[in-house]
């Protein structure tokens, strides 16, 4: 079993709330999500597979379906993707890294296996 290695990234306060900002981990740029309306934290890859863009940290964020799953669409492609699993919604077979995220009084930290 891959231990996770849990690295702090920002405060809580540089994330805007119901929105995105994107963080640099090693050579990786991880979109992190303040899911304000929803009480809720979230962190996928920032590059969008789409057109190979980093821009999902700018993307609008909101629920989808019955389950209002979590997701988030590429300002410039609109394509949306699960915030939970990274599956892409919009039925294109491309899909993204999640990261585990948790938040404490020290900030927001993001864990990498």
């Amino acid at each position: 079993m891959t231990q996770t290695q849990w690295i702090l990234v920002c405060n809580t306060t540089d994330i805007p709330e119901n929105g995105g900002g994107c963080v640099k981990v090693g050579d990786e740029q991880v979109a992190v999500f303040n899911f304000t309306r929803r009480g809720e934290w979230y962190a996928t890859q920032n590059l969008c597979p789409h057109k190979q863009q980093m821009a999902l940290s700018r993307g609008m964020i909101g629920s989808v379906g019955d389950a209002c799953e979590p997701k988030v669409a590429c300002p410039f492609h609109k394509k949306t993707f699960s915030l939970l699993t990274g599956e892409c919604l919009s039925g294109d077979e491309c899909a993204i890294k999640t990261y585990p995220i948790k938040v404490d009084e020290a900030g927001v930290w993001i864990g990498l296996n």
